[in-house]
């Protein structure tokens, strides 16, 4: 079968590789759509420490269960549409004891540790499974991995009716952040250095929006959440905020990475930060709230492409110049069944 193959950093392919076997505990996914995240960037960089090469990425999916393994609970059977969490927590560490599993000490994802879903076909642990309900397409079904990601940062900030909140980011992350944020009754603002991409987020719920922070009639928030990873970015948020805010950290930045902030002024204004990684407790709730339509993943999707594309794809992720580019492995249409991601948006 087809994947795309990370050799090493600053290397990949599209490849033949052997078909997964289903192992005890798993099963077999025909991968029917899988998102581009910034994590992959990262990962094909070098830049993202947990990630052994080669590795087969992509940890954004949603598919049909073609095999069983052995000692898979009742519930899950062939023919199944079914979206997946990527986590792989250990279980028995001490952070995994304490119900954070996101902080294993032995912290796996499939497509960051293990091979995952940029290929036609990818073994994953049944129990990470969710069915998916028929009235949604593969393209939302994939979906739920960033959209839970978003409620754990959600859950992590706390969000009080009536907050100001300065949202730093309009790509696919900043974008469902400002639906939840909205959701709970704050009132959000949204900062993008890319200004087609604003027009979006004010039609999914933002207060205002600009370019810069400076641009925005009011520069004291409750709370700020980066999701760009940039330091720069992040120094902006902090000085955004009021006088007892709260600054969360939710974007990749390059582990070496460096920001400058007042220790004076989290002292003197009682400022907190807060850092969100990943996925906890939070997938189902996720697909449940893109089944009920209280997240609209509808106009996320901009392009959606080939395995053979990944690589423009890819450089098309890294220049800002997409929202949320799925990569379809059958490349078949219809299997995304929802007619607006059959396409590129403006």
């Amino acid at each position: 079968m087809k994947a795309v193959v990370i050799e090493q950093p600053g290397s990949l392919s599209v490849q033949d590789v052997p078909e997964p076997v289903p192992g005890p505990g798993q099963v077999v996914v025909a991968v029917g759509a899988c998102g581009i995240c910034g994590t992959d960037v990262h990962i094909a960089a070098g830049e993202f420490p947990p990630s052994p090469y080669p590795l087969v990425p992509g940890h954004e999916f949603a598919g049909t269960v073609t095999a069983v393994g052995p000692q898979v609970a009742p519930g899950i059977d062939v023919g199944d549409r079914v979206a997946v969490d990527p986590s792989l927590f250990c279980g028995h560490c001490r952070q995994c004891r304490r119900g954070r599993g996101n902080l294993c000490a032995n912290w796996g994802a499939i497509g960051d540790t293990v091979d995952g879903a940029f290929a036609e076909r990818v073994a994953v642990p049944a129990a990470t499974c969710y069915l998916l309900p028929e009235h949604l397409s593969f393209a939302a079904g994939a979906l739920a991995e960033p959209v839970s990601c978003a409620v754990h940062g959600v859950r992590r900030l706390g969000v009080e009716a009536g907050e100001r909140i300065l949202v730093l980011g309009a790509g696919t992350m900043g974008l469902i952040m400002l639906q939840l944020l909205t959701r709970a009754g704050a009132r959000v603002s949204v900062v993008d250095r890319m200004p087609g991409k604003l027009p979006l987020a004010e039609r999914l719920g933002a207060a205002e929006v600009a370019t810069g922070v400076d641009e925005l009639p009011r520069r004291a928030f409750d709370a700020a959440v980066d999701v760009t990873g940039s330091p720069a970015a992040i120094e902006g948020a902090f000085r955004s905020l009021d006088r007892g805010g709260r600054l969360e950290i939710f974007g990749v930045a390059a582990e070496d990475a460096l920001v400058r902030l007042s220790p004076f002024r989290i002292y003197n204004d009682e400022i907190t930060l807060v850092g969100s990684m990943a996925v906890l407790h939070s997938y189902g709730a996720a697909l449940d709230l893109i089944s009920a339509g209280q997240i609209d993943v509808e106009p996320l999707v901009s392009h959606t492409v080939g395995l053979d594309d990944f690589a423009q794809a890819l450089d098309l992720v890294r220049a800002s110049e997409a929202v949320k580019i799925h990569v379809t492995p059958a490349g078949d249409a219809t299997a995304l069944e929802a007619p607006h991601v059959s396409g590129a948006h403006a």
